[in-house]
């Protein structure tokens, strides 16, 4: 019987292609150390042989690469179809940093004057950072698309009474701002926490490069093993498109913060072997966060 090949280890494989048959041979001093990869690929690999059967011997039934063929670009013709959605809303995360000593001056004037921006756009959810970051709130926007976006900053810009009753107001309250755009990743959806209240953890992983098509599956299967009642709610989960590339954010739901802490478990032990950074934060909803 054929063996079952993983989807993720053949794009692996493929995607590294040269550069990993190389090292192997050369580690076992199979290999001279002038010689090209290119060169290696066609001494030693079998003709119409695929470099993920050379190196585990397992045979595909679909080649995706042999001798002479450029190996990223046949990898791309069989790519588990873990691939992000390139259609879907977008989700425009927002950071500030106020300065400490008009943190709650900013609170109550963006509690106060929220309405005159989600007559805009629609608002997913406004945090304010308890743990993992200083004086900071953490938003995320709903969008259409770039140029419903774009159409909306636009007329922002043309509120008078936005910019007069909040923008001037502020951001001379502000050091510091940060965006970036996400998608949902493909299995995902928002989900309403059980409960309101409680605390939210955003856990953000560096991925390594090769997107999910190489640790989508592998992902999924952690974070869903993760997500049971009594131990954490997941939220959502996104993908990266614009700034902090091959990056993903877990949004969770936690009764408390001292509840995360007794059900913390690291959801992504499993996929550690494709995560090269991680960074979290600890937030709480403000009153006027449709998320809470």
């Amino acid at each position: 019987m054929t063996p079952e090949v993983n989807g993720e280890e053949v794009f692996y494989f493929c995607l590294k292609g040269s550069t990993l048959l190389r090292k192997h041979l050369k580690d076992n001093n199979n290999v001279e150390g002038s010689e090209t990869s290119s060169e290696v690929v066609s001494r030693v690999i079998p003709r119409g042989e695929t470099i993920f059967e050379c190196l585990t011997g397992l045979p595909l039934v679909k080649r995706s690469l042999s001798v002479g063929q450029d190996f990223s670009w046949q990898a791309a013709a069989h790519l588990p179809a873990t691939a992000p959605q390139r259609q879907g809303p977008l989700y425009e995360f927002r950071t500030y940093r106020i300065r400490p000593d008009r943190t709650a001056a900013f609170l109550r004037l963006t509690n106060d004057k929220i309405h005159l921006r989600t007559a805009h756009s629609q608002l997913i959810g406004y945090w304010s950072v308890e743990y993992g970051g200083l004086n900071q709130v953490f938003h995320i926007w709903k969008y259409d698309s770039f140029s419903q976006r774009a159409a909306v900053r636009s007329a922002l810009a043309q509120d008078p009474r936005w910019m007069s009753e909040y923008i001037s107001q502020a951001i001379p309250m502000l050091t510091w701002q940060d965006n970036h755009v996400t998608t949902l990743l493909p299995w995902s959806r928002l989900r309403t926490p059980p409960l309101e209240g409680g605390a939210f953890e955003l856990a953000s992983f560096k991925m390594r490069l090769g997107g999910p098509p190489l640790w989508g599956r592998s992902l999924q299967h952690a974070m869903a093993s993760h997500d049971a009642p009594g131990h954490a709610h997941l939220v959502a989960a996104f993908h990266s498109e614009i700034g902090h590339l091959d990056t993903v954010h877990a949004l969770w739901w936690f009764e408390s913060a001292d509840k995360r802490r007794q059900v913390q478990g690291d959801a992504m032990a499993e996929v550690a072997v494709h995560v090269h950074t991680r960074d979290n934060k600890v937030m709480f909803a403000c009153s006027f966060s449709p998320l809470k």
